[in-house]
């Protein structure tokens, strides 16, 4: 009996997690779509992108640049640095 139950609740955590990775995955797609359509990218690859990138000017550049850095930094393991920083007496 608890073989079976046991299994069932790992079960459900798997399940659990393929949905969340299927929908970071569908969040990440559609974030890739905004950036192809909003730069006028016509071949949907990196390879597309990077010839786009060669084209831009250093403003444009450091603006896709941050929006990348936005959508795809970690958020598991953040720091507090000001409280590294501050120093006891």
């Amino acid at each position: 009996m608890k073989n079976s139950a046991l299994k069932g609740a790992l079960g459900a955590l798997v399940v659990v997690g393929v949905a969340l990775a299927a929908k970071k995955i569908a969040q990440r797609k559609r974030f890739m779509k905004g950036i192809f359509n909003e730069y006028g990218i016509k071949e949907k690859s990196p390879f597309g992108l990077a010839d786009k990138i060669r084209e831009m000017d250093e403003e444009q550049y450091q603006e896709l640049k941050g929006k990348f850095k936005k959508e795809f930094a970690s958020r598991c393991c953040k720091r507090n640095h000001t409280a590294e920083t501050t120093t006891e007496a």
